[in-house]
């Protein structure tokens, strides 16, 4: 903290769902935060902010920032409410859980989060400790990077990717299926002096991202066939003798049954699944075979399909063949989170409490609500750090579940969301300028400590305090139910600590006098030392633990069935990638960020928008069974034909549905519970004469 004669400068760290977890600065000017920037100091934000936060104030002093509780009066989604205390709010809400789990269980409450915040106490801790105690119903959340997650630790034992600074060592990257412009976007900074010093970018993308200018090659494979291109290029590397023999010896299991699989894969085969010309692909497995180190960067979209492990099994094979793992600027990179996990106990308290209850899974949340699950129904549902008639696939059957007369929902957020127009009663919440926390992100191996740096605005509170007001209220005292979000943060790194020498150095103390601390060597490389936390210690290409779920113990590709019943040849194969200037449903309600990232729109290729009829800036609808929604049309070849492209996050619109999950599946991938938002076709109609359609 610094201090002139008029202003605090006040260090935080950036809690949205995001790799960077930048760290921030705040000026506060007599109580109030009057300028947001990112820390100079910090190896990654080295100063700047991306477009989404470097206008977080915009969000913190909205004029429809919620300022009270609140409950509802009219019918439910009429937005009809009245302002009521905190304790009244309270009240009813525990009076009200106490009914349902005199008559049902607390199995009937569901608490519903995501990454709203990435914080160890505002999300970790708040998710767990008091819905421990009660016995709620727990939530599988997996609505994100499960199936990767669940993959690379079957193949590789742990999710250990390299720092941001070790592309300068790379001679060739890849994103696949990554857009770090618009979602890493302090990577970008590196990945330029890489290519100054030489680096060959390869994209692999059904759109041209903003990620793909300045792209050596650009690859366009058709939505869920990645793993047919990653087992293509297996077969061109091992055809062509370009396979690391001495180092696959050594360090990988189970090549044989994979070389196997992989001679189904010709270049042929491989570009009629793909859509890929057999000449691109050869182009892409030499550039790879033959440019060390070589990194690729992997993206969430390749995980949400319904495939979505077996297509990460088969990337992460690709380092494996020629022998890139454990090389400094190569291997794979997805996330950070196994460098360390923490203490499981001091998050949860599970020794205090209930056998766990059942466990339901956020992307069927709308399927549960309307009954289909085992045990009794959910009768209350709690959202906070989540926007699930946004974010979670297939809308209408969540907008039916809330719909519910019988459910009691609740909603602890900073505005009102298309959610919390559902709910019964809605909680205001902080912004992250006014509550601690601590955080790590998963694109990098630093914490970072956040000192609140002005009062909560009206009556908002956070989701740890809100925890702390419903333990009491449902008579719990357990000191654990109670702690500050200090001695929260003191005692779960004080546990995890003691299994864990890489936070040996790392004390609160510590973490509130500095911006940021290293919990890994910057210049450690993963996996250099040959061991893999697998079963045979090795590279997994062969997986018993896929074979024991029923699936391929190699990797494979298989025709993508899961959306079956919207297969017609006059649909179209949707992805809805991340916006540029939205995080998720976060920041979507800032007019400045509408502005820039303009009205909610579809991109579609001239052939496919001529065969339908569609002029550029056309209003058209997006339909398929499960629902429908509204887009403006924007005709452009930076989509392949056969494909289109719909920006996810919008908020519903004035007078009609924008989200795109309206549209999307919740069948659940291969592995993990994942979702499979990117299996998904429509039908597209021309429903207006053209429109200006710029604005939001």
């Amino acid at each position: 903290m610094k201090k002139n004669e008029t202003e605090f400068v006040i260090n935080g760290t950036c809690p949205h769902d995001c790799p960077d977890a930048c760290g921030m600065q705040t000026r506060v000017r007599a109580g109030r935060a009057v300028g947001i920037s990112g820390q100079a100091e910090h190896p990654l934000t080295a100063g700047w902010l991306c477009a989404k936060v470097a206008p977080y104030l915009e969000r913190v002093y909205h004029p429809q920032r919620l300022q009270t509780p609140l409950k509802r009066i009219g019918a439910k989604g009429s937005n009809q409410w009245q302002a009521l205390s905190w304790n009244e709010a309270i009240d009813e809400i525990a009076a009200r859980w106490r009914t349902i789990i005199r008559q049902q269980g607390a199995e009937s409450i569901l608490p519903y989060s995501y990454s709203g915040t990435l914080g160890l106490v505002q999300m970790t801790v708040a998710s767990a400790r008091l819905w421990n105690r009660l016995g709620a119903s727990q939530l599988e959340r997996s609505i994100c990077m499960a199936a990767t997650r669940h993959a690379v630790r079957a193949t590789l034992g742990a999710r250990k990717s390299p720092p941001y600074h070790h592309v300068l060592d790379s001679k060739l990257l890849i994103f696949w299926g990554h857009n770090p412009v618009s979602t890493a976007p302090h990577l970008m900074p590196f990945v330029k002096r890489a290519q100054q010093r030489g680096c060959k970018l390869v994209v692999i993308d059904p759109l041209q991202s903003r990620s793909t200018r300045g792209a050596d090659l650009h690859l366009q494979p058709l939505p869920g066939t990645d793993a047919a291109l990653a087992l293509g290029v297996a077969r061109e590397l091992i055809d062509k003798g370009l396979c690391d023999d001495a180092w696959l010896q050594q360090h990988a299991h189970g090549f044989a049954e994979f070389r196997q699989q992989a001679m189904r894969y010709d270049l042929e085969r491989v570009a009629a699944i793909t859509g890929v010309d057999a000449e691109q692909i050869r182009e892409f497995a030499h550039l790879y075979g033959k440019l060390k180190p070589a990194m690729i960067r992997l993206g969430d979209a390749v995980n949400r399909n319904c495939q979505g492990g077996q297509t990460v099994r088969a990337i992460a094979s690709l380092p494996a063949l020629t022998g890139q793992y454990g090389i400094r600027g190569g291997g794979m990179s997805c996330s950070t989170g196994d460098y360390f996990q923490w203490n499981d106990e001091a998050i949860n308290h599970w020794q205090d409490c209930p056998a766990p209850g059942r466990s339901i899974n956020m992307n069927r949340i709308g399927a549960a609500l309307c009954g289909e699950l085992d045990g009794p129904p959910i009768q209350s549902l709690f959202v906070f750090c989540a926007n699930p008639m946004v974010s979670a696939p297939n809308t209408s059957r969540v907008l039916q579940g809330l719909q519910r007369e019988d459910l009691f929902t609740v909603v602890h957020d900073l505005f009102l969301t298309d959610t919390a127009k559902q709910a019964d009663i809605v909680l205001p919440a902080t912004s992250q300028l006014e509550q601690v926390d601590l955080h790590r992100g998963y694109g990098h191996t630093l914490l970072g400590y956040n000192h609140a740096a002005i009062a909560p605005l009206g009556e908002s509170k956070s989701n740890w305090e809100v925890m702390q007001l419903l333990s009491r209220a449902m008579g719990f005292n357990e000191p654990w139910l109670f702690e500050t979000a200090d001695e929260v943060i003191d005692g779960v790194l004080t546990e995890t600590r003691k299994d864990n020498d890489r936070l040996s150095a790392i004390s609160l103390d510590k973490l509130r006098s500095n911006a940021w601390l290293e919990f890994a060597d910057k210049d450690e490389v993963p996996f250099n030392d040959g061991h893999y936390a697998t079963a045979s210690g090795k590279v997994e290409l062969h997986s018993k633990i896929y074979q024991e779920l029923g699936l391929s113990p190699v990797p494979e590709w298989r025709a993508d069935a899961c959306d079956s019943e919207n297969s017609s040849d006059s649909m179209l194969r949707l992805v809805s990638p991340a916006a540029h200037h939205f995080v998720n449903s976060s920041m979507a309600n800032l007019a400045s960020l509408q502005h820039r990232e303009k009205a909610p729109h579809v991109l579609l290729h001239p052939t496919d928008a001529a065969t339908r009829g569609i002029q550029d800036k056309q209003r058209v609808r997006l339909h398929n069974a499960r629902g429908h929604c509204y887009r403006i049309a924007r005709i452009s070849d930076a989509i392949r034909c056969g494909v289109a492209v719909a920006i996810n996050g919008y908020w519903a619109g004035a007078d009609a549905p924008d989200t795109i999950n309206w549209t999307t599946s919740d069948r659940l991938a291969d592995v993990a519970g994942q979702s499979s938002f990117q299996s998904n076709r429509v039908c597209i109609d021309a429903i207006e004469p053209t429109s200006t359609g710029d604005s939001p």
